[in-house]
Formats: C-alpha cells, structure tokens, sequence
C-alpha cells in the first residue's frame, strides 16, 4: 500500500507540473502539503487527494475545474485503472490489482516483519506505565493502563525504536496515602494480636489488608508491639511495600507485562535528586516564596497558574520529586518518552509541560507524550461491577484475568480510544462466538491454520504453489475486498504507532477477520482448480500472517485452533 500511495503521490506532482506548463493552471513555485489517502467509503474507490482544494486559495480557482486539470494531465500508469472527481474537488483512483498482488506477496514473504518499519531508526525511546501506590492490588483501572503502555511499546518497536518499559514506584514514605495504609496496616496487626485498637477512619479497609498483616504475625509475631508507633508504621510500609510489588509483578507478568527498569520515587528523595531538582530551580529564577511555600513560575511556560514545589511544612510535593524523575528520565537520553496516565492526572499534564520547557528540555510538547485513560467498568448478568480499594470491594487485575482471562482481558481493554470510558462485559468476554469480538478474531486466525492443515492432511496440490500462485485468479469481490484491507495493515501500525492509538489497531483486527469469514464462507479454497487454490491459499496465509502479527502487536495470543 505504501509503494502505491508514493506512486500516486508521485504521479499527482508531475500532473500538476504539466497543468502548470501547458498553461491549464497558474505556476506556483511550490506545492502543499497534499494527503493521498483511503477514502471513508469504498464507493470514492480506492484512494482519494485533497491536492485540489489545497490549490484553490493560491491558484485562485475552484477545486473542481483544478482537479479536472490535474486529472487531464496525469501520466500513464499500470497502476490506475480510472480516476474520477467528486464534489468538492476530490480526486479518486480507482487502482488495477497490482497494489494488491504486491500487498499479498509482501504480506507472505516478510512473514513476521510484515507491517513494521524503520521510521525510529532505533533511536532510544520509554514507556512508563501503570506505576501504582504499593499499597494493595492492581486495579481495573490499572489494567487499562497497562494494556495500552504495553501495546504502544510494542507498536512503537514495530516501526523502529528501541523501547524501554519502565515502572515508576510512587512509595514515598510521606505521602497521604502510604501513611494512611501503614496506619490500617498497623491497626489490622495489632487487632490479630489481640489489641483492642481502633481502625483509622480513613484507613484501607480490603481483606488484603488483614492477609498482609496475617502474613506480618506468621513472620514476626509480636516482635513490632513495643516499637513507638511512628517506628513500627514504618517498618510495616516497608514491609508491605516489598511484598505488593512483588504481587504487582507478578500478575502483570500474567498479563503479559515485564518491565525493563523499576524506578523507586523514594529513591528520588534518598539519592538526593528531589532536593537537587529544587536548588536547580531555584539557581535558574524559576521559583518564588510565598504564603510560606515555594513556588515555581509555571504561568511564564505555558500553564495556568503556578504550582507548588515545596509545601509550608517543607515537605517537597509529588509536582517536585515528578520533576526530578523526568530529569532522571531526560538523562538517560531518550528520543521521547510516553507516560500512560489516568484521566485523574489531566490537571498534572500542562504543568509538565511547563516545567520541562523551564528546563529546557522541550520546546514543541514533543519529548514528553502523555496518554490520559479514561475509567473502566466491568459489566456482569447487566449490573455493574462496584469496586473501591478503601472499602474492600476491590476488584483487582487478578480477578479480571481468573474470570475471562489475559487475552480477553487486554483485547478489550484495547477495544476503545484511550479517551473514552469503557465497558466491559464479562459475560460476553466468556463466550465463544462471534458475538465475542476477541473470539471471532482469535477464531478467524485458527481457521487460517485448520485450512492448512487440512490442505497438508488431503495433500492438496495447491500446498506447494501458493508461495507463486498466479493472483490474478482472484477475481471475486470478497477476495478484493479482504486483498484490499491487508494492504491497509503496515499504514495502520505506523498510524497506531504514531498517534499512540492501539484501539485502531483492536478495530483493525475485527474488520480483517469480518472479511475473512465473509470470504471463506463465499470462496471455497481447497477446490478442483489447483491454480485458483493456490491463489487462495496465499489470501488465507497472508490473512494468517496479518492476523498473528497484528495480535502479537496487542499482546494477545493467536492460536492455531480453537
């Protein structure tokens, strides 16, 4: 698909250039940037250029008599069957079935590369992702997260990179939510030990909670009774902390998920980075006292109002040590890096923004890439699921994987733009049928290999022809239709890459296997004519290899039989 769009591209500067000599169009030194794209509906044919109505302001014409120029002066091509233009002033190609022969050839003969580039040249890049509080199970919503961090790093080696995962640890030992679960920590030990002590009000009340001290009592017993409180909350934040993250990576590796690098934000506090960040910004004139706090100047960068670096008790905030960690991120020399946030961090993106162009580390928003996800909601029997980790009705990343699974699980998670919220159906994501949109894709793959093996079972000559089968024996227009929508698949890798969108890529996968089933419902394969069989058995292996790689890129598993 690419070679034909660079033909078309190229084919539609020369008409131009011709118009212009011949005096049909005025002379302009230089073109606008066109788009030669697929069109939204297949009836505008098989690409569609804007390259008309981008003229018209400059040239001083209608879209329609410069498209009727453009058109008049094309050269011969093998490649274009007929070109047509439609109101506005959009030119359409219809294409011969070269492009799509070529797509099919391509598609078998790069097999596991097929639809990846070389657009990141391997330059150095990171996705962090997920980077939970330690302080009990990951979540829903932390799924979500995970999912797409995971799906974009490996959309993002797919066309070139060299990507880096990473999980930034939010432990600080000061934060609100670490004290108040150290608090619930030492409340559920003390009561296992027979202490009449009251549970903090604010406190995590999960049944984990009582399993982690449980596990505290077996190990230790009531060595921590006679430790001050303060020292005794701290020897169970760190505790529990090793223990969470294990369990974190744990079930993320059940899902699919290993990560390069581990960061710990209290390590940002005791290497001294937080601090060093602070008199960094303050050597640079970029902060300021006042109400007894400090203040960075993030207004003079782009955000709406200053922020807070250092609170009045002269505890540095999550804005400062965050600072510091894209410091430590930059240091590292990445090209870029993407950090997958929830939705309830939207307010954090500008005054990021904000403090790295302070630094001088971006100028255009283009080091730093933020994907903000939307809530999650797991749908059963038509209610919702209610989950909250401080009143123990949790429902966490383990109990989504032991009721539908790792597969089902990040397809859906997938399923949707970042953006949007998302439900999830879970009886749904159980069934095996069509009505199961990871089923009816998983499936679409598996009967690509059944008709493999079948073919190697009846020893059907067509096996060994496939790889030169003559493709202009496919002639029907479910095998157009399915040809045509295979080529589109290395532009959407790049596109899903580019935009950090792995849902189009989750939309990709169930319009490929609507086409296959269509087809393998309406062409039978393994006929009589050994010719026609080849060539559809080069569609079905370029379906197959379509199919695997764009699932591989979601991290969701193709089988080979179901």
């Amino acid at each position: 698909m690419r070679q034909a769009r660079e033909e078309l591209f190229a084919l539609l500067e020369q008409a131009v250039k011709e118009a212009m000599r011949r005096g049909f169009l005025p002379t302009l030194t230089e073109l606008p940037n066109f788009v030669v794209e697929t069109p939204p509906q297949e009836e505008f044919g098989d690409f569609a250029s804007n390259i008309a109505m981008l003229l018209a302001r400059p040239m001083q014409k209608s879209p329609m008599e410069i498209a009727n120029a453009i058109a008049q002066c094309l050269p011969k091509s093998d490649l274009i069957e007929s070109v047509e233009i439609a109101q506005p002033g959009f030119i359409n190609f219809r294409l011969t079935n070269l492009w799509l022969h070529e797509a099919i050839k391509e598609a078998i003969e790069r097999d596991e590369k097929f639809g990846h580039w070389q657009i990141g040249q391997g330059k150095k890049v990171q996705v962090e992702f997920v980077s939970a509080n330690p302080t009990g199970p990951l979540q829903i919503g932390n799924a979500r997260g995970g999912a797409l961090g995971d799906a974009i790093a490996n959309l993002l080696e797919a066309v070139g990179y060299k990507v880096e995962r990473e999980y930034y640890i939010n432990d600080v030992t000061m934060s609100t939510q670490v004290q108040n679960f150290g608090e619930s920590l030492e409340a559920r030990y003390l009561q296992l030990l027979g202490y009449d002590v009251p549970f903090p009000e604010e406190g995590y009340k999960g049944e984990y909670v009582i399993e982690l001290a449980r596990e505290i009592v077996n190990e230790y017993g009531d060595a921590f009774v006679n430790l001050s409180p303060e020292e005794r909350r701290q020897k169970f934040i760190t505790l529990a902390r090793d223990k969470i993250v294990a369990q974190h990576k744990s079930v993320l590796e059940r899902f699919g998920i290993t990560y390069d690098n581990w960061v710990s934000e209290q390590w940002l506090y005791d290497s001294g980075r937080v601090a060093k960040t602070i008199d960094l910004l303050k050597q640079r004139n970029l902060t300021y006292e006042a109400e007894g706090a400090l203040w960075m100047r993030t207004t003079d960068f782009g955000d709406l109002k200053d922020e807070v670096i250092v609170r009045r008790t002269g505890a540095p905030t999550y804005f400062a040590s965050d600072i510091a960690y894209h410091l430590y991120k930059h240091e590292r020399e990445y090209e870029f890096v993407v950090d997958i946030w929830g939705a309830d961090h939207h307010g954090h993106v500008p005054r990021m923004h904000a403090a790295l162009r302070a630094l001088g580390i971006e100028r255009n928003g283009e080091w730093l890439k933020v994907v903000l996800y939307q809530l999650v909601r797991l749908v059963k029997e038509g209610s919702t699921v209610r989950l909250s980790k401080r009143a123990g009705e949790i429902v966490s990343l383990d109990d989504l994987l032991e009721w539908i699974g790792k597969d089902a699980s990040r397809f859906f998670m997938l399923i949707r733009s970042a953006d949007t919220h998302l439900d999830i159906d879970l009886d749904l994501a159980i069934k095996q049928s069509q009505e199961n949109p990871v089923y009816y894709v998983q499936y679409a793959h598996a009967r690509c290999c059944s008709i493999f093996r079948e073919a190697e079972k009846r020893q059907h000559p067509s096996l060994s022809k496939y790889n030169q089968a003559d493709l202009n024996l496919l002639i029907e227009e479910v095998e157009r239709r399915l040809m045509k929508l295979l080529a589109q698949f290395p532009e959407v890798v790049k596109e899903s890459s580019l935009k950090l969108s792995p849902h189009l890529l989750t939309q990709f996968c169930i319009q490929i296997a609507d086409r296959f089933h269509d087809f393998y419902e309406r062409c039978r394969v393994l006929g009589e004519d050994v010719q026609l069989s080849a060539a559809r058995l080069a569609l079905v292996k370029a379906t197959q290899v379509t199919l695997r790689n764009a699932l591989n890129l979601l991290g969701v598993s193709a089988p080979e039989a179901m």
